[in-house]
This record gives C-alpha cells, structure tokens and sequence, in this order.
C-alpha cells in the first residue's frame, strides 16, 4: 500500500516532515548502516564485486527491506561499489578485488515506506599513503558539512564547508552529482551541493531530511560517464573518494540517521 506523504512543501519546495517522522528515518538508516557493517569484513582481495552484492541483497530481504536501487531505472543490483578512479554509480559483477583497491559502496533499503541511504569507503588489503589521505580528507570533509546543518544556516554553508576543506588540501570537489532529499521517496528536492558560497542556497528548516554525499578527487573535477550509462570515473583517471550520510535537521542542528552501528564507518577501524 503506497503511504501518503507526510508534512507539507515549503517555499523552495522542500518537505518540511514531522517530528514523529524521525522514527521511521532513524529505523531505515540504521538498516543501511548496519548492511554496511556487516560486508566490511568481506572485503579482501579475490572477491568479487557481484559477491559483495549478493551479500548485500540478502542482508536487507533477511532484515524484511527492500532495496531501493533493484529496478531503479533498470539498475538490477542492491548496491553501487565504485573502485579507485570509479567516482560513484559502479555496477557490481565478476571484477576482481585487488590488494590496494580502495571502493565506496552505497547502499539504499527502504524499510517500512522510509529510505536509508549511505556509503563509505573500504580498502581491499593495504592501504596506500595517498590513499588514505585522500579518504581521510574525504571523511573530514563530509563531517564539517554536517557540522553546518542547524536551523538558519543554508545549503551553501554545507557546500562551501566541504569544499574549503577538500581544497585546503589539494584535492577537488565532484560538480556533477550532489547529495539529495529523501524520507519516503528515494530522490526529491533540494539537490544538496557539495561545494558553494557561506550564506547561499535555501535556508535550512527543522524537518528537512537530505543526504551529504561529497566526493573528492585527488586530481581534477571533472568526470564522465562510461557507455553502461551508470559508471562515473574520473576523467584523468586519479582516484576518488565518497562517504554519505542521511540526515534530518532537528530544531538544535542535526540527527544522523546512519551512523555506524558497530564503528566502521572509517576504514581505519580495520588497521
């Protein structure tokens, strides 16, 4: 039965949800979060994307959920994992895992009508040095654009915080995707940008639920999509990076609905 959608739009077309909606949030993104706790320790060399997948699908259906991204579009697998230069949207399959890969896997289940939705890096064997700044930079970077969302601020406050940190240490911020609303849709409004002037964009409001999903290049911006019309790399082939949370912004500043159950949410609790 499909659940009529809660709140009201406001100016900027932005659904303004209730404070009971929290709980359906809180339950959706700690599902998610948990999927995602649970495939860390399968990642290693020698397995493959499509396994990793497979795991995946069958933790959010045992959990009573459903995935999001199965025949989203005609995508027909339950996650995205996008390795090394891969920017986001990687289709699982038979590719390999090699020592040294790093990959975001993203993650979406709806549970109950809502929509929890988060990534985050991993690393197949040993971790470079420039890789794993890249991936602490990255991390930071996500952190400090949380640290903006309060009641009053705006979405470039968001953007502008992320960049400046990205920047600060050689690295470039992706233009060509961005964070989004959800809650009992899987995409709506407002696009949350992941890089932008203090004081821009809509003004903030308790009851909003968006994502914060910025990805980080060692090299250049810019990147493509290849002819599978889903996989985004990175035009000069340098590695990315991409960690996301689901967020709601409360009336003190903001609750994270997807924060690692058991810690993980870092690839350093592996080392």
């Amino acid at each position: 039965m499909h659940r009529a959608k809660t709140g009201f739009l406001n100016k900027d077309g932005i659904r303004i949800h209730p404070p009971e909606d929290f709980a359906g949030m809180r339950a959706s993104g700690r599902l998610a979060a948990e999927c995602l706790d649970m495939i860390a320790g399968h990642v290693k060399p020698g397995v493959t994307t499509g396994e990793l997948d497979g795991r995946i699908q069958a933790f959010i259906e045992d959990a009573g959920a459903v995935s999001a991204t199965i025949g989203y579009r005609g995508y027909q697998h339950a996650s995205c994992i996008s390795i090394n230069h891969v920017v986001c949207h990687g289709i699982p399959g038979s590719k390999v895992l090699k020592d040294g890969d790093i990959l975001n896997i993203d993650v979406t289940c709806i549970l109950d009508g809502w929509f929890g939705d988060n990534s985050r890096m991993y690393v197949a064997g040993k971790l470079s040095r420039r890789d794993e700044r890249l991936i602490n930079v990255t991390h930071d970077a996500l952190m400090l654009g949380i640290a903006a969302v309060k009641p009053g601020n705006s979405f470039g406050d968001i953007g502008a915080a992320i960049q400046r940190h990205a920047e600060s240490h050689r690295m470039s911020v992706v233009r060509d995707f961005c964070g989004h609303g959800l809650g009992q849709v899987f995409h709506a409004a407002p696009n949350v940008l992941h890089y932008g002037q203090p004081g821009s964009g809509p003004k903030l409001e308790a009851g909003m639920f968006f994502t914060i999903e910025p990805m980080i290049n060692l090299g250049r911006p810019g990147t493509k999509v290849l002819s599978d019309g889903w996989t985004a790399v990175t035009k000069d082939r340098k590695n990315t990076a991409q960690f996301e949370h689901s967020v709601g912004v409360t009336a003190e500043g903001c609750e994270i609905f997807t924060l690692s159950p058991a810690g993980k949410f870092h690839p350093t609790w592996a080392t």
